[in-house]
């Protein structure tokens, strides 16, 4: 385990979680060039859940797959840890079902693990709790089903699809009624419609579904 003091400063602080000892040395090198600064590297979850504890970084950069306990499990431990940390999992999952797995388990943002550095400093500038930032590599390489024509994706009024943009990016109901001008019922009235038309049963799916059939604009996650 590898660590340091945190230093009294408001630079977003990150703790680096991997067991390979290289990428994790580079990726914290590459954080801090960014501006972030890095609190250290745990190799294993045990030392993730110790180092959180007593360091309480704002983030978190957590890979999945790791000996002895695996990075959902370590998240959950963390959060619980460190409630003000945001976990940020790091995969070489590509599945939407990986995506929902890991928002239950508390993370705030997916990333591919073979996607870019600036993709990845992108979504950790962004994350925030209570949202899921999901890097827009996770569904690059055609992991995803992609529907052979625009009569494949289900039809949404004007509203529904300015409902879902909102959603892509990251806003709560009460946000999306606030900027739309609508009531907060009415706002949940076409999530739920969304919800029904994209055959899903939350919010998170709701959006990764979109982003699997090509229906968030650019401003998406």
């Amino acid at each position: 385990m590898t660590q340091v003091e945190r230093p009294p400063t408001l630079t977003q602080t990150v703790l680096v979680v991997d067991d390979h000892r290289t990428f994790a040395e580079l990726l914290a090198g590459a954080l801090e060039a960014s501006g972030m600064v890095s609190l250290g590297i745990a190799s294993s979850a045990a030392q993730a859940v110790a180092m959180a504890r007593d360091l309480q970084p704002d983030v978190v950069v957590m890979d999945i797959e790791m000996p002895h306990q695996d990075g959902l499990a370590a998240t959950r431990r963390v959060r619980e840890v460190a409630p003000g940390a945001v976990v940020a999992v790091v995969t070489a999952h590509r599945d939407p079902d990986w995506v929902v797995r890991a928002a239950q388990a508390g993370a705030s943002a997916f990333v591919p693990k073979d996607g870019s550095l600036a993709e990845m400093i992108d979504v950790l500038s962004r994350v925030q709790p209570g949202q899921m930032l999901v890097a827009p590599s996770t569904f690059a390489g055609g992991a995803p089903r992609v529907p052979s024509s625009a009569a494949d994706r289900p039809q949404l009024t004007r509203r529904e699809q300015e409902v879902l943009d909102c959603l892509g990016r990251g806003m709560p109901v009460k946000g999306i009624a606030r900027v739309l001008g609508i009531s907060v019922e009415t706002c949940r009235g076409y999530v739920k419609a969304l919800h029904a038309k994209l055959g899903v049963r939350s919010q998170l799916e709701a959006v990764v579904r979109a982003q699997e059939l090509g229906m968030l604009g650019p401003g998406g996650r």
